[in-house]
């Protein structure tokens, strides 16, 4: 741990150091030195939307035709730990707490979403939650604690749906929709990268939307029974624009989005928020295209990675400039306390950041 600690400090000091030398209109393309993701072999073709990055060394991902993985040798074997007959179900977000510990999501309409949780590593499964109303369709979830946590779903009688739970992902309980806000006409959450619902602390919660007139970012300070919105300068009016995923840090927040339509362009993909995400600014270099996952970098205080199709971008200044380090297609980021960081995607993919190869020749 020691020398991963080590290692992403150098890497943000250096990254913040080029970044200063940089010609403000130069730095979105430039190449960022010093980083890579290293790709990690699962044997699957799956797509994983799902992620879960526990350390360095264990990660779970989870995505199409059921398929719910898990490392604990930092990528190097991957275990398949797929709920048994869930061939069928397409699963968009894993929350992980350890090794044993895990919580998945399938998305769809009616009975196509669903919950299910282990205690051991995925050698048995309970499905906690299956959604009964033809009308709903649940995106992501996230967790507050072990014990405490929020799935989204998107409007059904003009209303975004929470569940909640208390043990952990045992069972769950529809939040009252009194609290939540009207929603826009068009509006709903993406089922991208699993990370359209957040959480920063014990008790707060953010969503992210699009689809609408505007892509707004909606908060709660009290584990998601009630909530305000704020608008965001990403922009939708289109039912495949808007902000796709959310990351916080105390009271700063990072949202990258964009329209996930192959060839399309994505202006302002990105926004920042200094307050809680009460208001948001347009980020000043924004990624190159749709991106629809983002995670803080933890031992960076200002340094956080964005993921889309197209590629991937870092940023050390807290969101207002990013430049490009990697074109490989992922769909999802997530970092873990020890300094451990990992994207997947098609095709199976899944990497691990770390230092990029030195090009040969060049010394010491």
């Amino acid at each position: 741990m020691r020398r991963t600690v080590k290692w992403i400090r150098a890497l943000s000091v250096a990254l913040a150091v080029t970044a200063a030398g940089a010609a403000p209109a130069q730095a979105a393309q430039r190449p960022v030195p010093g980083v890579a993701w290293q790709a990690k072999a699962t044997g699957s073709d799956a797509r994983f939307r799902g992620l879960a990055a526990v350390s360095r060394s264990t990660a779970w991902v989870a995505g199409t035709k059921g398929t719910v993985l898990l490392t604990r040798d930092g990528g190097g074997h991957w275990r398949d730990v797929s709920p048994p007959g869930a061939g069928a179900l397409e699963f968009r977000d894993v929350e992980a707490f350890d090794a044993r510990h895990a919580v998945v999501l399938a998305i769809g309409e009616g009975e196509a979403s669903r919950i299910f949780r282990t205690a051991d590593g995925g050698a048995h499964w309970t499905e906690s939650f299956r959604n009964t109303d033809p009308r709903a369709f649940y995106d992501c979830l996230a967790f507050f604690d072990h014990r405490h946590g929020i799935a989204l779903g998107d409007p059904v009688d003009g209303r975004f749906r929470v569940l909640a739970t208390a043990d952990g992902g045992r069972t769950w309980r529809l939040l009252p929709p009194a609290g939540m806000p009207a929603a826009q006409p068009g509006e709903a959450a993406f089922a991208a990268s699993g990370q359209c619902v957040v959480t920063s602390g014990t008790r707060d919660a953010w969503i992210a939307t699009g689809g609408a007139a505007a892509s707004r970012v909606l908060h709660s300070a009290d584990r998601g029974r009630t909530w305000t919105a704020a608008a965001t300068p990403v922009p939708a009016g289109d039912p495949a624009r808007g902000v796709f995923a959310l990351a916080f840090r105390g009271g700063r927040g990072l949202a990258v989005g964009g329209d996930y339509r192959a060839g399309q362009p994505s202006e302002r993909a990105a926004a920042v928020s200094a307050d809680g995400g009460r208001s948001w600014r347009a980020a000043d270099e924004p990624p190159a295209a749709y991106r629809s996952g983002v995670a803080w970098l933890p031992r960076g205080r200002a340094t956080a990675v964005a993921v889309g199709p197209t590629g991937s971008e870092i940023t050390t200044d807290g969101g207002r400039t990013w430049r490009g380090f990697d074109t490989g297609s992922y769909d999802t980021v997530a970092c873990a306390p020890d300094g451990g960081c990992w994207a997947a995607g098609e095709k199976g993919r899944a990497a691990r950041l770390g230092a990029a190869p030195r090009p040969q020749g060049s010394g010491r």
